[in-house]
């Protein structure tokens, strides 16, 4: 039987059943201002848009630099929920089932039932996907922070506690609020499973991408033949014809300052180089692009100074990037392909080759490899026949996995967004239970 409904006059919201209410989210729960201070708590909780809250400690990835005075921070409550203000227009809000100390960037909200379940109720609501859309519209930005080397970075929007608090929300009874809960738990959890199954296949051929390349890179395409001893941990065996030659007799360093603006500038991403959209106020911005230095098609680039998450390409533009990055041209364009070495500098990146030649540290994203180890690290040196052979070996099959990845995301994205459509049909009662 189908229930009776209203208009809710909320755009985000639209028409709600008849006997629900519409509430300002600071009447809904009760804000928590609870300060670590004396410490009340030394368990330091983290909060993601995937995992939701979870322990600090437990991190292997992404890890947030929490500082030690744990003085700073607050406190959150089993049962709480936990919203990251810098980071809710896309998602990171959580209930914890922990006692512990978050971020004084975070808000803690809570509910006095027992179950919780109106904070449980109120983490869907926050994830729903027209609700990411009124964050978004709420958020306020964007805040420049001043490096000092004529670069400033760029932080999140952050949503306003008061403007959070003002926000109208669609609250049924305890009770449906409860039925509501548990569907979404049970369906939700479903779609989870589904999502990182299709997650750990994108990872498996990823992994299997870089084998094919490792392989080529190293070994060849043709097959069984007689190989030598590299004298390179890194590179081991490798065919008898091919030789080890450092890179500073392959490639040459080049940093040529533009000296003027009005140049592309090109970022370096793990999707290659791109020019950077600068109306967009993302990422790091520089006060003066006439520092930065020229790129030219066909000119390698790196980012050195980050060897875990930074990468290599070749530039497909004309344009600027950062001083600090690494420009460097093959010498002898005639004799040696650039694509085979784009592979094997990619492969050098992937393996952690250039991480363990480089320096710094590592805790605070400090690792660089340094000009001089660079130059004298010996790579694999094939025939310039062998070279091409290779690249065209890879392009081909690079491509093929690369469509498979490809479908395998677009499917992933298309079970996430069911996902806060979902979400968003229950939490405004366009369904029910």
């Amino acid at each position: 039987m189908t229930r009776e409904m209203k208009d809710s006059g909320i755009e985000w919201i639209g028409e709600i059943p008849f006997a629900w209410k519409l509430v300002p989210f600071r009447y809904v729960l009760n804000e928590r201002q609870e300060k670590n201070n004396p410490i009340k708590s030394r368990e330091r909780l983290s909060l993601s848009i995937d995992l939701g809250v979870t322990l600090y400690a437990e991190k292997t990835t992404n890890l947030d630099r929490f500082k030690d005075d744990f003085e700073q921070y607050k406190i959150a409550h089993k049962g709480d929920l936990v919203m990251n203000s810098m980071n809710m227009i896309v998602g990171a809000t959580g209930v914890s089932d922990y006692f512990g100390c978050v971020s004084p960037a975070y808000y803690t909200f809570y509910d006095e039932l027992e179950d919780h379940v109106t904070a449980k109720y109120c983490e869907y609501i926050f994830r729903s996907k027209t609700m990411l859309r009124v964050l978004y519209s709420l958020g306020k930005g964007i805040y420049a922070i001043v490096r000092g080397d004529d670069r400033v970075n760029t932080c999140r929007l952050k949503v306003a506690k008061e403007d959070l608090k003002g926000i109208i929300i669609p609250i049924p009874s305890v009770e449906e609020q409860r039925e509501i809960v548990k569907y979404l738990e049970k369906k939700c959890s479903e779609v989870d499973i589904v999502a990182e199954k299709t997650h750990s296949s994108i990872e498996e051929y990823k992994k299997l991408k870089q084998a094919i390349i490792t392989q080529a890179v190293t070994k060849g395409v043709r097959g069984n033949r007689k190989m030598k001893d590299s004298q390179s941990t890194w590179f081991g065996q490798i065919p008898s014809d091919w030789e080890m030659r450092k890179i500073k007799y392959i490639f040459k360093i080049q940093k040529d300052i533009a000296g003027e603006e009005g140049h592309t500038v090109l970022s370096i991403t793990q999707k290659g180089i791109k020019p950077k959209d600068l109306s967009k106020n993302e990422g790091q911005l520089a006060e003066n692009y006439s520092n930065y230095q020229l790129v030219h098609i066909g000119d390698f680039a790196m980012n050195h100074m980050d060897l875990l998450t930074g990468w290599v390409d070749v530039s497909k533009y004309e344009g600027v990037t950062s001083p600090d990055y690494r420009v460097f041209e093959l010498i002898d364009k005639d004799n040696y392909c650039s694509q085979y070495y784009l592979y094997l500098m990619q492969m050098c990146y992937a393996n952690r080759i250039f991480y363990g030649l480089g320096q710094g540290v590592s805790g605070l994203g400090r690792w660089r490899l340094q000009a001089d180890k660079f130059l004298n690290f010996s790579i694999t040196v094939p025939s310039y026949e062998e070279q091409k052979e290779i690249a065209n070996y890879l392009d081909q099959k690079c491509l093929a996995i690369d469509e498979l990845i490809a479908k395998k995301e677009q499917y992933l994205s298309e079970i996430e967004n069911y996902k806060k459509s979902l979400i968003y049909e229950y939490v405004t009662g366009k369904k029910e239970v």
